[in-house]
């Protein structure tokens, strides 16, 4: 009987009895009473699977290169286990040794291992626990992502990585150039003549691909990106990185009510996914790294989320009876501090802040009829503060001609 090729996920939906084969690397080996305990482990899942080995089915040579680290092929029969925290386990009859790891100098062993530690041996940290759940977590969000807006008749449109605009305006952009840095060309007055560069004109890497985005949608209606992007702050925060993957659709006759309700949907869906298909990996961050994550996620899942303006937004903080690092006042930005304590002191649950002052938020985002504020909305939810920005565009070219004068 051939045995059946399975991962180490798929191996524990197999029947008690099938003959499998799994192929992985060994995370522990330990042996007693002449019996070998393997802790196999391919990614497909947190936990590993358990390979019993009954003495004489592996030569002792081989069995004792069988260290943290190394690469094997095991074929056996799937057996109930008789250990509680394991539901079967695979009963060895074959073996086959892919690669060794030497136990003296290989750098990942079973015990726990620091941040910075890892980041010395980049090449090998994703086999650890940690960064295998945050991989598998964003494998769930990546493909949620994309099933919650094809389920909507969405368009996925690719924007461009390398551009000659500056979509946020905000000037923080890397550049790409083919030019010699050590001999770049000049223009007679002086400045670096891009004309001898591959675009002739300079060029950047992607903040965004709004504009894009915003082409794509007055053809096919629904559209959204998902992709890398690039900001070039020195902004050295938790929240903020130089690259990120960045999710931006755009909906033709969309209002702002219409966006809200898509934001609040969506990211009640991706939630309610990962923690359906994530359960192990979640468990691990709430044990080992955060012991509210679970909370957190379950919570903005099953939350109405609060929709509030702007100007009642400044009302509430000025009403808390706290001492701010800055003070709300109207026409000034809302900071972490204040996102915070709207969602987890005042509102105790996910808020959609709306109808921003005009000069602080972009000239495309229409203007309200009292001139004053803009058709902005921004997602906070708690312990993270801002997490979805969005807006109404400004359709009315007139208006939209007088925006782009005063900006």
């Amino acid at each position: 009987m051939e045995p059946k090729l399975v991962s180490v996920k798929q191996a524990y939906e197999q029947p008690v009895g099938s003959l499998l084969k799994v192929r992985g690397w060994v995370r522990s080996r330990r042996d007693s009473k002449g019996i070998s305990f393997i802790e196999l482990n391919d990614g497909s899942r947190f936990k590993s699977l358990q390979v019993v080995v009954e003495a004489g089915v592996v030569p002792e040579e081989t069995l004792h290169q069988i260290t943290t680290g190394a690469c094997i092929e095991a074929v056996g029969v799937l057996t109930e286990s008789p250990a509680p925290k394991q539901p079967v386990e695979l009963r060895l009859q074959q073996l086959r040794l892919y690669g060794t790891a030497d136990p003296e100098t290989y750098p990942m062993q079973k015990k726990g291992h620091s941040f910075e530690y890892l980041r010395e041996i980049a090449h090998l940290r994703v086999r650890g626990n940690t960064f295998g759940a945050v991989f598998r977590v964003r494998n769930a969000l990546a493909y949620a992502i994309h099933q919650f807006f094809q389920e909507r008749d969405f368009l996925y449109v690719h924007t461009p990585i390398i551009t000659g605009s500056d979509c946020e305006g905000a000037g923080a952009m890397f550049r790409v150039t083919t030019l010699d840095l050590e001999n770049l060309p000049r223009t007679p007055d002086g400045r670096i003549d891009f004309s001898q560069d591959f675009y002739e004109k300079p060029t950047y890497l992607t903040v965004s691909g709004q504009l894009e985005a915003e082409i794509f949608a007055l053809a096919f209606g629904k559209v959204y990106t998902f992709g890398p992007t690039f900001r070039a702050e020195n902004s050295n925060t938790p929240r903020h990185l130089a690259e990120f993957w960045m999710i931006e659709p755009e909906m033709a006759f969309y209002e702002l009510e219409d966006n809200a309700d898509l934001a609040e949907e969506f990211l009640k869906y991706i939630i309610e996914y990962v923690l359906n298909h994530c359960e192990e990996d979640l468990e691990f961050f709430h044990q080992r790294i955060d012991d509210t994550v679970l909370q957190t996620l379950q919570h903005v899942a099953e939350s109405p989320f609060e929709r509030i303006t702007y100007t009642e937004a400044i009302r509430i903080l000025q009403g808390a009876s706290r001492d701010w690092e800055f003070p709300p006042v109207w026409g000034s930005d809302l900071q972490t501090e204040h996102e915070r304590y709207l969602t987890e002191e005042y509102f105790k649950k996910p808020v959609i802040v709306t109808d921003y002052p005009r000069e602080i938020k972009a000239f495309y985002m229409r203007l309200n009829d009292e001139g004053r504020t803009v058709r902005a909305m921004d997602v906070l939810v708690p312990r993270v503060g801002e997490i979805i920005g969005g807006s109404q565009r400004e359709e009315r070219y007139d208006v939209l001609l007088q925006r782009i004068r005063e900006t």
